[in-house]
C-alpha cells in the first residue's frame, strides 16, 4: 500500500451500499469512455450481485480518512472456492492450488494506483489470485501485468448471453 498512513482495507456494510453503487456507476462510465462500453454494459454488477457481496462479507472497501471523513476510493470483490467459470478455459492456469477469485474491481477515481493497491492486498492476504477482465480493458490489463499477473488464457463468462470472452489472470506469491 502506498501514499498516506490512513488508507486501509475493510468489509463492505449496508450503510456502504449506496456509495458502492456510484462507484460502480463510475466505472461503467470511464470503461465506456475507454472504448469498452459492453463490459459491464449499463447495469453491472447488478443490485442483489453487490448486495450478496455485502452480506456474504466478500466486498472489500479501500479506505482512507481525509479530514475526518472516510472515502472509499475502491472496491472488489473477493471470492474463495473454485469458481465453476474459470474451470474450462483456453489455455493453462499456473496451478491447480487453492486460489481466491477477485470480481466487480472498480476505482472511485479519488487517487491513483487503487486498483494495484487492492490487487497487492488480495496477493499479501491469500497468495494465490485470479482475476478476469475483457479484451477492451486496457487499463485493467496493464495494472495487472504491472502487478506481475500472468495471462493464462481465454475464458468464457456463464452468466449472460453476449459478449462472454475474457482474458483470465493468476499470479501465484509461491
Amino acid at each position: 500500500m502506498t501514499g498516506t498512513s490512513t488508507r486501509r482495507f475493510r468489509h463492505a456494510t449496508m450503510q456502504d451500499y449506496p456509495q458502492v453503487e456510484r462507484i460502480y456507476e463510475h466505472g461503467r462510465e470511464v470503461m465506456a469512455r475507454n472504448g469498452n462500453p459492453t463490459q459491464w454494459g449499463r447495469t453491472f454488477p447488478r443490485p442483489e450481485v453487490t448486495l450478496d457481496d455485502i452480506a456474504q462479507h466478500r466486498l472489500m472497501l479501500y479506505v482512507d480518512n481525509v479530514g475526518g471523513r472516510e472515502r472509499i476510493l475502491a472496491q472488489f470483490a473477493v471470492c474463495t472456492g473454485v469458481d465453476p467459470t474459470y474451470e474450462p478455459i483456453e489455455g493453462a492456469w499456473l496451478d491447480d492450488d487453492t486460489y481466491v477469485t477477485l470480481h466487480r474491481v472498480a476505482s472511485s477515481g479519488l487517487v491513483r494506483h487503487a486498483a494495484r493497491d487492492c490487487l497487492e492486498w488480495a496477493l499479501k492476504h491469500y497468495g494465490n489470485v485470479r482475476v478476469d477482465t475483457h479484451a477492451r480493458n486496457k487499463a485493467m490489463q496493464h495494472v495487472l501485468e504491472s502487478c506481475g499477473f500472468a495471462r493464462c488464457g481465454l475464458i468464457q463468462l456463464t452468466d449472460r448471453d453476449t459478449d462472454t470472452t475474457r482474458i483470465a489472470y493468476q499470479r501465484h506469491e509461491w
